[in-house]
């Protein structure tokens, strides 16, 4: 009765440790395929903007610009009506804007 008390322990113990390289296999495996598509998949990018005092005041800064801007192209357009006008009022304001930013709100490149 002992042996076979014995050879059964035995059978016991191979399935387990059977059953226990099948799930160090299967979570390898696991772990090789989480890394692939981790190097496949984009990374997550954070699209945060910047809070200090200095990012605020340049975003209100551009909004600034952007709006008169806005207000030039729009007042050259009602005023005079011409595609050629407006069309050289844009490159004209393209050229200056730049210079006037540089001027007026002491940004150094």
């Amino acid at each position: 009765m002992s042996k076979e008390r014995a050879r059964r322990r035995a059978l016991r113990e191979a399935e387990r440790a059977e059953a226990a390289r099948r799930n160090e296999q299967r979570q390898a495996r696991a772990s090789r395929r989480r890394a692939f598509w981790a190097r496949l998949s984009p990374r997550p990018v954070r699209y945060a903007r910047q809070g200090g005092l200095l990012a605020r005041r340049r975003r209100l800064q551009n909004l600034l610009v952007l709006g008169l801007f806005m207000i030039v192209q729009a007042v050259a357009w009602l005023v005079w009506r011409s595609a050629s006008v407006s069309f050289a009022s844009l490159v004209l304001s393209v050229l200056v804007v730049p210079v006037l930013v540089t001027l007026v709100f002491n940004r150094r490149i």
